[in-house]
């Protein structure tokens, strides 16, 4: 591992929020390296708009990071870390993506197996752009040292007690709330629809609960934009219920409405209210 005096932080991968994260670990004084193989001409401007050195493949990255930030789809954190680890990579790894604390505590064993160091993470709020927006939450023994060099730009990081799992279980609970009720309302409209009722229930949703209407016209949208990324994350979200001995019917539902919105993948003009949740119903 060589940082030539200064503390190199290998990201995977800067998709808009991954970026954004790297972004910040520069303003607290890093150098953050990415691989460019197999990435897409979307994340190459990204990494490139932020100034961040390319390696060209994962060996050098791993070579070269004392700290490796992991921000993926959650689907995919497992096998991130698994290639990473048969590399033999022995720092510190961060995993900041939306995954159940037992998903988090079967990358800790892999990471701790290989002689690492792994910290939880968990995300809340949208890309680290402007300031008071993004909350890292991290845990684990190497907490405060990963958080000094993520900390000085847009980002805010809170470091918590508990080992593996706790920061995961923390963006686990948020996001059974925020994600998960944007889909029980795509889902209440379709079924208004499907039964006719949908003018009524607008009407109703005016007179009594009006915020449900501006967030199905405002905050739908950008739900339907995300909803592919949406998806694993609903699966994680209803493990975590399911082995707490809760019921987790609710996000394995979510999961299931978010996948029927695939086909709005990081479309800016993505329709809300009743012309995004016609298409949950059946054709």
């Amino acid at each position: 591992m060589n940082d030539d005096g200064m503390t190199t932080i290998g990201l995977l991968h800067p998709g808009a929020m991954g970026s954004s994260i790297g972004a910040a670990a520069q303003a607290s004084g890093a150098r953050v390296v990415w691989v460019s193989e197999g990435r897409s001409e979307a994340t190459v401007a990204r990494a490139r708009a932020d100034g961040f050195e390319d390696v060209d493949w994962l060996n050098g990255l791993v070579n070269q990071s004392r700290i490796i930030l992991s921000v993926c789809p959650p689907e995919f954190a497992v096998e991130l870390a698994e290639e990473v680890c048969a590399l033999g990579y022995r720092g510190i790894y961060v995993d900041a993506n939306a995954i159940a604390p037992a998903t988090s505590r079967t990358i800790a064993e892999l990471v701790e197996r290989n002689n690492g160091s792994y910290v939880d993470g968990g995300i809340i709020g949208g890309p680290a752009r402007q300031p008071d927006t993004t909350r890292l939450y991290l845990a684990g023994a190497q907490a405060q040292f990963a958080a000094q060099f993520l900390d000085k730009g847009n980002l805010e990081v809170n470091c918590i007690e508990g080992d593996a799992g706790a920061a995961s279980a923390l963006k686990m609970a948020y996001a059974a709330w925020t994600k998960g009720t944007s889909a029980l309302l795509a889902d209440v409209i379709a079924l208004a629809l499907a039964e006719g009722v949908h003018d009524s229930l607008v009407a109703e949703w005016e007179r009594s609960q009006p915020e449900l209407v501006q967030r199905s016209e405002r905050g739908l949208p950008g739900a339907a934009a995300k909803a592919w990324r949406f998806v694993g994350e609903m699966e994680e979200i209803a493990a975590t219920f399911e082995a707490n001995g809760l019921p987790d019917g609710f996000h394995r539902a979510a999961a299931e409405v978010y996948r029927r919105l695939e086909q709005f993948k990081d479309d800016p003009n993505a329709p809300g209210g009743a012309d995004l949740a016609k298409h949950l119903l059946p054709d």
